[in-house]
């Protein structure tokens, strides 16, 4: 029979043998398993390691904040018309005249925003009792919105030439004044509406002078208007810049400078115009067509088989074309650059060119209307080709969404 000691000394035996199993056991659990030789093993390692290291990075750069979540948009943040140009200048987009010169015109345009709301309580609204150079009854606030333009214009120090719609003969800034820029504009379009309320708007132009005819080359004055005024008959295709302000629910001034069209919106509380529609683009088709059918009668037969195809509706599925006619250019233009669609003047026998002019109206809306992805035409010709014979010089016009103005197009143009 064992003694006491022996069987302590064969159970702490045993318990070493057991403890020694435990320990390889879980060796083998720690360690990876080796598959060929040590080299191999040391590249699994490596393997294995690099792997890790591509998870732990990919996991930080998950949790890392990017440079764009950072920098937080401040709630009171205000992109104006006035940071716009800043931006514009630096990119070389403008220079620094062009750009006092457009700054000129908003201010002009506020000027007559406030003047539109109150026309009806501060004696505004009526006829001024005169007729502007086309023969037309002007209106109190035309009067008053072309001297707030040319006052405006004039005193900004970078305009030569100011060309209005309401005004015999294009006026040259006095040589105290005088800059390069020629700047053309109907100070207060669908005027007539005044009195009802509804939407008017200001649409403007601006040029370089050409250089065959500087504007401090002459000393005799006469001289210099003879020659150098009807330096304002340009081809749209020369503007620098072109724009137009919307009185409405909202005052809106679109513009651009030859890189896409940008909308501001006039925020009163603050008195500056906020960019709300950053690259507007104006959609290819729109089936909305805007034209005074009160004239159809004295259409020729081109433009009154492509009305009556706008209202089959068997040409459109079974839903004829839209009638939406405001009757002031800026508010059914601007209308027509948001939705799509198709705006017309056309020619007809009482106004062989329509009533709208080149200068003023057709061609910078037409400007605006290219750049935005549309088309300006006479039906015949693109508007910004058209070279202008007279300062009032009036031309058909059909402008809006491409596809629109193509069609309208296939058949004007038939011969």
């Amino acid at each position: 029979m064992a003694t006491i000691a022996q069987r302590t000394v064969a159970s702490t035996g045993v318990a070493a043998k057991a403890g020694r199993k435990s320990v390889v056991a879980v060796r083998a659990v720690a360690q990876p398993r080796l598959v060929g030789s040590p080299a191999n093993f040391s590249a699994q390692q490596t393997t294995a390691g690099a792997r890790r290291s591509v998870a732990a990075q990919a996991t930080a750069a998950a949790k890392a904040p990017s440079k764009a979540d950072t920098k937080k948009k401040s709630e009171y943040e205000l992109f104006t018309l006035t940071t716009w140009l800043l931006k514009e200048e630096m990119k070389g987009n403008i220079d620094g005249e062009l750009a006092t010169v457009i700054s000129s015109v908003a201010l002009a345009c506020k000027q007559i925003s406030s003047l539109v709301n109150r026309a009806g309580i501060s004696n505004l609204t009526g006829l001024a009792g005169a007729a502007n150079v086309q023969g037309e009854d002007q209106k109190k606030l035309d009067v008053v919105s072309n001297e707030v333009f040319k006052n405006c214009l004039a005193s900004c120090g970078r305009t030569g030439v100011i060309a209005s719609e309401e005004e015999d003969q294009p006026v040259a800034v006095e040589e105290t004044y005088s800059g390069n820029y020629i700047v053309v504009f109907d100070p207060l379009d669908g005027s007539s509406n005044i009195d009802a309320g509804i939407s008017v708007g200001s649409i403007f132009g601006i040029y370089e002078p050409s250089e065959e005819c500087p504007m401090d080359a002459m000393d005799d004055p006469q001289k210099m208007m003879e020659q150098c005024v009807m330096n304002v008959c340009q081809p749209g295709s020369r503007l620098k810049c072109a724009g137009y302000t919307l009185y409405s629910s909202s005052t809106v001034l679109v513009l651009t400078i030859g890189n896409g069209v940008f909308g501001f919106t006039m925020d009163p509380l603050i008195g500056e115009f906020v960019l709300t529609h950053p690259n507007v683009r104006i959609p290819e088709v729109g089936k909305i067509y805007s034209f005074n059918e009160g004239n159809y009668g004295l259409w020729d037969d081109n433009v009154k088989a492509y009305m009556d195809s706008l209202k089959d509706p068997n040409l459109w599925g079974g839903k004829p074309y839209s009638a939406r006619y405001i009757g002031s250019l800026v508010g059914d233009f601007h209308r027509t650059l948001l939705y799509g669609g198709i705006y017309g003047y056309p020619g007809d026998a009482k106004n062989k060119n329509g009533k709208l002019r080149l200068l003023y109206e057709c061609a910078p809306m037409s400007f605006i209307a290219e750049q935005a992805g549309g088309l300006g035409s006479t039906g015949t010709q693109r508007v910004l080709d058209v070279d202008p014979e007279k300062v009032h010089q009036r031309v058909p016009l059909f402008i809006g969404s491409k596809k629109e103005v193509e069609y309208l197009e296939s058949f004007t143009k038939k011969q």
